[in-house]
C-alpha cells in the first residue's frame, strides 16, 4: 500500500483561496469561505473555514436526512437557530447536527464577523429539507458543485392491473 503524504495548508494560501458564497434560497445568505478538506486531498470528510459578516445568514434554514454536520466557532459570535430554538455561540463553542438532523441556520446579528469551521460527511447522496420554504432536494455529489434535484410530492405510478377482457 502506497501511503499518501500529509498536506499542509498555510494561512496565506487559505486566505488567497477565500471566495464569497450565497445560497439562492435565502436572500440574507452571504459568507466567505475556503474549503480545506478537498484542498488537502481528503475525500470522505468535509471541512471548511467560513467568515459570516454582520447582518448575514449562512444558508437557508435546512435539515439533512443523511449527512452529519458540525460547527466550531473560532472568532466572534453567531446565533445558531436549531429546531426553532436560538443559542448564542462564542469562540470554542461546538454544535453538532446528528442525522436525521433538526432544521438549523447560523445568523450573525452581531457587529463583527464570525469565523468558524464547518464540516461533516461527504456522502454521494443526501436529502435536505427546507421546512420554511416547503422544499426538499436530493443532493448528489458531482465533480464540481453538488447537484440539487428538487423533489415533488410522492407519486404512486403502479397499482393493480385491470382484469383482462377475453
Amino acid at each position: 500500500m502506497e501511503r499518501k503524504k500529509a498536506v499542509v495548508l498555510k494561512a496565506g494560501e487559505i486566505e488567497k483561496a477565500r471566495r464569497a458564497y450565497r445560497q439562492r434560497l435565502n436572500p440574507r445568505s452571504l459568507f466567505h469561505g475556503t474549503g480545506l478538506a478537498s484542498r488537502a486531498g481528503l475525500a470522505r470528510a468535509g471541512v471548511s473555514i467560513a467568515w459570516l459578516p454582520s447582518g448575514k445568514e449562512s444558508f437557508a434554514y435546512h435539515a439533512h436526512h443523511f449527512e452529519e454536520e458540525w460547527i466550531y466557532i473560532l472568532e466572534g459570535q453567531v446565533v445558531s437557530e436549531a429546531d426553532g430554538e436560538e443559542t448564542v455561540l462564542e469562540p470554542a463553542d461546538f454544535v453538532a447536527f446528528p442525522t436525521p438532523s433538526v432544521p438549523h441556520i447560523l445568523k450573525n446579528t452581531f457587529e463583527r464577523d464570525c469565523v468558524y469551521l464547518m464540516g461533516g460527511e461527504r456522502r454521494e447522496l443526501d436529502v435536505i429539507d427546507y421546512p420554511r420554504l416547503g422544499k426538499t432536494y436530493l443532493l448528489r455529489a458531482a465533480a464540481g458543485p453538488t447537484d440539487f434535484h428538487e423533489l415533488g410530492p410522492a407519486e404512486h405510478p403502479f397499482g393493480p392491473a385491470a382484469a383482462r377482457s377475453r
